[in-house]
């Protein structure tokens, strides 16, 4: 809205030449972050008494853990701040008509719903383990993961086909190969539901989820911004993405908003994101992965999603389902180092290391070619 307001300002007259600023993506960027995270400030504490007051309150799911127990109760859909968050103030600093701003919300809104419906389906059954079906979870991400991959390598890609379906690994300056469009959609579906699957999993101690979620973004963010210049992404050696820039301040949005949140969701928390924030956050950080072709940069971005989504699944399919036994303590992570003793809050903060460690790694992958 502001976006447009300026630019149509700025053809009015050259008395409002001063709104030229909200063409300079570091000016909307980092108004963007402000915006968001003064919308979460301004809305967490209303939020939180609704959500005591409709009985909107976590479901214990059995964990091994003892603490567990102990966070029963507390309100959860916070998700909905953070989505809020991003989404208050793409209207008011996005521009709607970049393609890659609408796919970045377009996955984050879906996985938000997606999310939403199954924390209010666990609330209105009165059980953590009463939610959505695992199996209609994954149908509507494939759903989601389908029609992505079929507008961005198709009739609604803002790139050449062959840019679209390239694949780029980190420390490396040329796309390793270009995948044929078909195959290239069917990993981007296994990608997408990936990540938002990871950072689901990893959602399960106060503050954990969210805090490397920001390295994450902030991260992509600067990516965008490179990617979307020309004399940056000639100098570095990174493909010319024009429009992909947009993503700098959608990135920016997010990690006001995920500031904000992480004020009521540290240890101990007020407020859990829920299904709501961890898929909305998992299904955005995959659409802008692809979108800025970043997927393989992923795995050390994200490491830690990365490690407990697999820790998760090592212990479920191949420990339980196929030898009949653990192959950890407990899973994901997170809880096998809870159940070594360590107190949760170090076990959050060493984790959130860990990731700015892996971020700054990311980092070094821009020259590092």
């Amino acid at each position: 809205m502001l976006y447009e307001l300026g630019n149509f300002l700025l053809r009015l007259s050259d008395v409002f030449s001063f709104c030229r600023l909200v063409n300079y993506l570091t000016f909307r960027a980092i108004l963007a972050a402000l915006t968001a995270v003064v919308f979460v400030f301004m809305f967490s504490r209303p939020f939180i008494r609704t959500m005591h007051r409709l009985r909107f309150l976590d479901q214990f799911r059995e964990t091994g853990i003892r603490t567990a127990h102990d966070k029963s109760g507390t309100p959860t859909l916070g998700g909905i701040l953070i989505v809020g968050g991003v989404l208050s103030s793409m209207l008011l600093w996005g521009n709607w008509r970049n393609p890659f701003l609408l796919y970045a919300l377009a996955g984050m809104l879906w996985y938000g719903g997606m999310g939403f419906w199954d924390d209010f389906s666990k609330i209105r059954r009165g059980s953590g383990n009463r939610g959505m079906s695992e199996r209609t979870k994954l149908l509507l991400q494939a759903v989601f993961g389908c029609a992505f991959a079929w507008g961005w390598v198709g009739p609604w890609a803002p790139l050449s086909r062959d840019l679209a379906a390239g694949l780029y690994v980190p420390f490396y300056k040329y796309p390793v190969l270009t995948l044929h469009p078909l195959l290239y959609a069917a990993f981007i579906v296994v990608f997408v539901l990936f990540v938002s699957n990871a950072v689901n999993l990893t959602d399960g101690l106060d503050g954990l989820a969210i805090t490397p979620s920001l390295f994450v973004m902030g991260v992509l963010g600067i990516f965008a911004y490179v990617e979307g210049n020309t004399i940056y992404s000639g100098y570095l050696f990174y493909p010319y993405l024009k429009g992909a820039g947009e993503l700098t301040v959608f990135g920016a949005a997010f990690v006001g908003a995920g500031l904000g949140f992480l004020w009521y969701n540290a240890y101990p928390a007020q407020i859990f994101m829920g299904d709501t924030g961890s898929l909305a956050i998992g299904g955005a950080m995959a659409v802008v992965s692809v979108l800025l072709k970043q997927e393989m940069l992923f795995p050390i971005l994200g490491g830690l999603f990365v490690a407990e989504a697999l820790s998760s699944q090592i212990q479920d399919k191949i420990g339980v389902r196929w030898l009949g036994r653990r192959i950890f303590y407990r899973a994901p992570l997170h809880h096998s180092l809870q159940h070594r003793g360590i107190a949760e809050t170090k076990v959050v903060i060493r984790l959130w290391i860990i990731s700015g460690i892996l971020a700054l790694v990311a980092l070094a992958t821009l020259k590092l070619r």
